[in-house]
């Protein structure tokens, strides 16, 4: 299991799902899906900057950077040892 994917996957469920979602995997797609908009994907930019106390460069922080987990996951390994 890989402890990264599964902080972020637990935190895109737990902050933007309703309970009577369909589940998602690693792979599902989050903003071109519908599930993480602009404003939700500067709260988990926060949130992945605090948690592994990283800074993502702006330019870096795009839609396609953060439309899965998988990617999300390759994004934050950038700027840390996790």
């Amino acid at each position: 299991m890989d402890e990264l994917k599964e902080v972020i996957k637990n935190y895109i469920i737990n902050e933007y799902l309703e309970p009577d979602s369909e589940p998602i995997t690693y792979d599902t797609p989050l903003i071109s899906g519908g599930i993480v908009d602009s404003f939700s994907m500067v709260s988990l930019k926060r949130f992945l900057e605090n948690k592994y106390n990283i800074q993502i460069p702006d330019e870096k922080a795009t839609p396609e950077a953060f439309d899965s987990v998988n990617k999300i996951a390759e994004l934050v390994r950038e700027f840390t040892k996790a």
